[in-house]
């Protein structure tokens, strides 16, 4: 027999020899060790850099940290201000006084204390001796006690600032457990309601504790609908007008034009990107300001001339809009460039055959095959422009006033810069959640909108 007769029958006992796999599902995706060993770090670093920080927001949004109470385990101090915060909630005058009212007593502690300080050693050997054990309700009884030993001193300064040193007192003196704080107050002030001194225990508390009070500050303080309204002016404004509008029509007015003058005008709308923020700030700052170029043009011209950035509340977000807006533009401007190489020419060969107008190939055959570009800039700007501030920062720093303040610079300096020095991570914590929230939302709005499902699904001709 030939060879050529015997390939069947070879080629059946090679099949014959080889284990039946299971088919795999049509379109169902294979998972090797390869493709888990390539897809783990980019996990890993996803874990690390989105979905840490933000638990971590999420976490500290519902805690009252601040610089006073720091970001570790805090102790318990009564101070003045604890007292009268608790005499708004019906802490007695009596009680108050009671609990701060100081008792000297001569143990080793106070004589440690005065032995540090310096005391007189002939005059605090007579302390030991004659008055170890004792307790003294007033600084009064306590002073005339010790003018009575040998070894006083003459000078009443010396006399108090040595009683002082014997002196205990709850109030401004640190526990550092709760259970300390309490027996003190049990001990010091008895008459005193416990339920009193349980919330006199709460609020001496200098660590963070949870709570969800800055979400209630958030809902009924009126600064809030202030910066929603102007976050939404800000976001709306600059997506609409420069990231997707100006983009989208950079992007199609190129298209038509010539490829070397495309490169040209494509590397100019690249700088306000490619600038560093700190030089692109002070170039708005010397176009703007009162010796920069728009004033002297004004000037010129008749017109108003004056601090276009911080002169008025109108310049101020036409400016504010407009340097942020340029950045947006040259980033849609590159995704919109080259979702419009990608359509085949074929097809406004064809459209141009059938007589379509260049307003009608945009809008029947382009716009429709940028619907994905179109939702990817939308969304990732959006996103960005919540969480931007830098450049609002360095400008107009949400001036004048506060009439251009956003909300994601509002909890910048609540969080990490303000004027009166305390910080107040949680309250910032809790903004930029809310910014989380709200960007997811209006991503999920995005998907219905551009009807995402029928973007990713399967075409319905295949070849």
């Amino acid at each position: 027999m030939s060879l050529s007769a015997d390939r069947p029958a070879i080629w059946t006992a090679r099949l014959a020899r080889r284990p039946l796999r299971r088919p795999q599902a049509a379109g169902a995706p294979r998972v090797s060790r390869l493709g888990l060993a390539m897809v783990a770090p980019a996990i890993l670093l996803l874990l690390a850099f989105f979905f840490t920080p933000v638990m971590l927001t999420g976490v500290f949004a519902f805690t009252d940290m601040s610089t006073s109470t720091g970001i570790g385990r805090g102790s318990y101090v009564v101070t003045p201000t604890t007292l009268r915060r608790l005499g708004d909630r019906g802490l007695g005058a009596d009680d108050a006084e009671a609990i701060s009212a100081a008792s000297y007593a001569v143990d080793e502690a106070g004589l440690a204390a005065a032995r540090d300080a310096g005391t007189d050693a002939a005059f605090l050997a007579d302390i030991e001796e004659r008055l170890t054990g004792e307790t003294f309700e007033t600084a009064r009884d306590f002073e005339l006690a010790l003018r009575d030993l040998p070894s006083a001193p003459r000078s009443p300064r010396a006399l108090k600032s040595a009683a002082d040193l014997f002196g205990q007192s709850l109030v401004n003196h640190r526990f550092e457990t709760r259970d300390e704080l309490a027996e003190a107050l049990a001990a010091h002030a008895p008459d005193v309601a416990e339920e009193m001194r349980e919330a006199l225990t709460d609020d001496a508390y200098t660590g963070a504790v949870f709570t969800t009070e800055n979400f209630t500050r958030l809902a009924t303080q009126p600064e809030t609908g202030r910066l929603i309204a102007n976050t939404a002016l800000y976001v709306g404004a600059t997506l609409s007008l420069f990231n997707v509008g100006l983009g989208l029509f950079l992007a199609l007015v190129l298209f038509y034009m010539p490829k070397p003058v495309t490169g040209l005008f494509s590397t100019l709308w690249l700088l306000p990107r490619i600038t560093p923020v700190v030089l692109y700030t002070i170039m708005w700052k010397w176009f703007t300001w009162e010796d920069g170029f728009l004033p002297i043009l004004a000037e010129q011209l008749g017109l108003p001339a004056f601090n276009y950035m911080k002169g008025s509340v109108v310049t101020a977000w036409m400016t504010m809009i407009s340097l942020n807006g340029f950045i947006g533009a040259s980033f849609g401007l590159i995704l919109f460039s080259g979702a419009l190489r990608a359509i085949p020419l074929q097809q406004l060969w064809a459209s141009e055959v059938d007589g379509a107008s260049r307003l009608q190939q945009i809008r029947r055959v382009i716009l429709p095959q940028l619907r994905w570009p179109i939702l990817f800039v939308t969304s990732y700007q959006t996103l960005s422009l919540l969480s931007s501030y830098e450049h609002i920062w360095l400008t107009t720093n949400g001036g004048p006033g506060r009439t251009t303040t956003v909300w994601a610079l509002e909890a910048f300096k609540t969080a990490l810069s303000n004027y009166s020095g305390n910080l107040e991570y949680g309250l910032g914590a809790a903004m930029a959640l809310v910014l989380v929230v709200v960007g997811l939302a209006l991503s999920i709005l995005y998907l219905r909108l551009f009807r995402f499902g029928d973007l990713v699904g399967r075409p319905r001709i295949e070849f």
